[in-house]
């Protein structure tokens, strides 16, 4: 179906925008009869929600009219719940309507309020803010509603969740009431059926959500990685898509500043975006996006809603959501407008039941992968310069006197050798990662949960059969193998917790719910004090008794040392070597001569 529009100053800018088809939203919210209904709207993010009521508003206040009269009191109302979602609204209105000789004006949080109440001083046609702004304007008596014909609240759900339903209540109640109301809501819940009920009059229901499927212009990816891995797992990402734009959430601000400053550092063009962050800081990070000056975004969840960036096709959660909500709306950045996008969630070995659940609550597809390899990213990046524009655009006489100058001074093979390393100087390194996933899914040989595994460390790992270890020292922690533990992150995450090196490192041993391993007792006690001091809230780590071993020796039965030996040897309770009664003395490990008297390991 063609994109319909009565009004020729929308239809050309629909027109130069190549705006061709109506999403499903925009057609629907053009069909509702009767024509000047309230509606009530549940459409999926990037769903063209925008253009589908700015076609409202131009239906309302302009029909068939190429151009607006002067601009004095305003008109429509546009109410959203952030000031980046605000922005977003105004510019993409300010094209729509631009030939149509409208005054838009936004007026939101971080602004300077003066400057607003002066041009709305001047007039408006169009005004689009958040609703603390609206409800200061109002009170300040710079805002006048008496002559607003049509308003609309987005995100109204977001605005709820966010405690704005008195500024809202407040903005309704002193509009006329002979207006038309547009509510769009990501879901309808019974909140925002008790606001339509208020304040909408025989609204119409406009439902355009698949609730049966995810999004289906974004591929879900679950990228398995070791817990300490999630920096090289986004830097392996970034470089492998070498997206236009990427957005990378975050819980924290911390996290946030942290993750920032080490791309930058790698090389990569990125910015950030947190609430700690200034609206004229956080224009400034938007707009370098928009211009491609940077490609990278570190954010928090202040971005997952009202953030429209036309490049935007890579989106990661370097950490896991919180809930359902918070994972649809980050991804939702991408696969907008009918593009199409790649969302990737990092999920540590030791969440993955966790992440299991969350997708299944969400209803998406998911793809389990690894992270890429730097083999992987270098065969891209070879892919990327042979496709690169360089080599089609058309050269002209500067371009041609230098080619014949290199053609004659050097040889094919050091010009392009020469050509390959400006190109990667330009790149940032890709990282080395450990294995992503444990071994039963990578194909190799399954390893025992209780199988003795030695560090490289000062000697092997306590074998039943020998003497017990008196220069190391046993710790636990609590990740085993219900938690995918394997030796080969849990190796890395030991030395960066405990600020020690892989030669302080014993045995490990993994058992259902656990770990435990050795430590040199001469590094034992920094260690703790700086596992102590990581406070990761993730891993838990504390000293611990010798494991279980059913021949006597290190963390045998009750009794031996640490926990070892059969009751009545070294430290079971009775005189050392005091065994069976009536045995003689036997080296520690050695077993009595009659059946043992059958015990529970510890």
């Amino acid at each position: 179906m063609p994109f319909l529009q009565n009004n020729p100053s929308i239809a050309e800018a629909l027109a130069e925008h190549n705006y061709a088809e109506p999403t499903a939203v925009q057609a629907a919210v053009m069909a509702a009869q009767p024509a000047d209904a309230d509606l009530l709207v549940s459409a999926q993010t990037g769903s063209g929600k925008t253009v589908a009521f700015g076609l409202a508003i131009s239906a309302t206040l302009l029909g068939e009219n190429p151009r607006f009269e002067q601009a004095g009191t305003p008109l429509a109302l546009i109410v959203a719940p952030t000031r980046e979602l605000a922005l977003q609204v105004h510019r993409e209105l300010n094209w729509l309507f631009a030939k149509t000789g409208a005054r838009v004006l936004s007026c939101v949080g971080g602004m300077d309020p003066r400057a607003e109440r002066r041009e709305l001083a001047r007039g408006a046609h169009i005004v689009v803010g958040t609703p603390g702004r609206l409800r200061d304007h109002m009170e300040r008596g710079s805002l006048d509603t008496s002559a607003l014909r049509i308003v609309v609240l987005d995100e109204a759900d977001e605005m709820l969740d966010l405690g704005f339903r008195e500024d809202l209540e407040f903005l309704l109640d002193a509009m006329p009431a002979e207006r038309r109301t547009l509510l769009f809501s990501a879901t309808i819940a019974r909140e925002i059926a008790s606001l339509a009920k208020r304040f909408q009059r025989d609204a119409v229901r406009i439902d355009t959500v698949d609730k049966s499927r995810s999004h289906t212009d974004i591929e879900y990816q679950a990228v398995r990685i070791a817990p300490n891995d999630v920096e090289h797992a986004v830097v392996n990402l970034l470089r492998y898509r070498d997206a236009g734009a990427s957005l990378v959430f975050l819980g924290t601000r911390e996290a946030v500043n942290r993750l920032h400053s080490k791309l930058v550092e790698r090389g990569f063009s990125a910015v950030a975006l947190s609430g700690e962050f200034t609206q004229n800081e956080r224009n400034h990070a938007l707009q370098a996006l928009r211009d491609g000056r940077a490609k990278v975004c570190v954010a928090t969840d202040v971005a997952a809603r009202g953030l429209d960036l036309p490049d935007l096709s890579l989106v990661i959660h370097a950490e896991l959501p919180r809930n359902r909500d918070t994972l649809l709306h980050r991804s939702g950045r991408t696969g907008r407008a009918g593009k199409k996008g790649v969302c990737a969630i990092l999920v540590p070995h030791t969440k993955r039941r966790l992440a299991e659940r969350l997708f299944q609550n969400a209803g998406i597809d998911v793809s389990w992968v690894s992270p890429p390899t730097p083999d992987q990213i270098r065969k891209q990046d070879q892919e990327r310069l042979l496709d690169n524009a360089i080599f089609s655009e058309p050269p002209n006489e500067d371009d041609n006197a230098l080619a014949a100058e290199l053609i004659a001074k050097k040889t094919p093979e050091e010009i392009a050798t020469a050509l390959a390393r400006i190109y990667r100087a330009q790149l940032p390194a890709a990282e080395d990662l450990f294995e992503s996933g444990p071994p039963d899914q990578r194909g190799d040989k399954k390893w025992s949960p209780t199988r003795d595994l030695a560090g490289e460390g000062p000697g092997p790992g306590p074998r039943r059969d020998r003497e017990p270890r008196t220069d190391m020292q046993w710790f636990r922690m609590n990740a085993g193998r219900h938690n995918n533990a394997d030796p080969r992150w849990l190796i890395p995450l030991i030395c960066r917790l405990g600020h020690i090196t892989k030669k302080e490192i014993g045995a490990i041993r993994v058992f259902d719910r656990e770990t435990k391993f050795e430590i040199a007792v001469s590094a034992a006690k920094a260690f703790m004090e700086s596992v102590n001091k990581a406070e990761d809230p993730e891993v838990r780590i504390a000293p611990a008794a010798a494991p279980g071993d059913a021949k006597g020796g290190p963390g045998g039965y009750k009794g031996g040392p640490g926990g070892g030996g059969y009751k009545g040897g070294p430290g079971g309770g009775k005189p050392p070597g005091g065994g069976y009664k009536g045995d003689k003395p036997r080296p520690q490990g050695d077993r009595p001569s009659g059946p043992p008297k059958k015990r529970r390991p510890v």
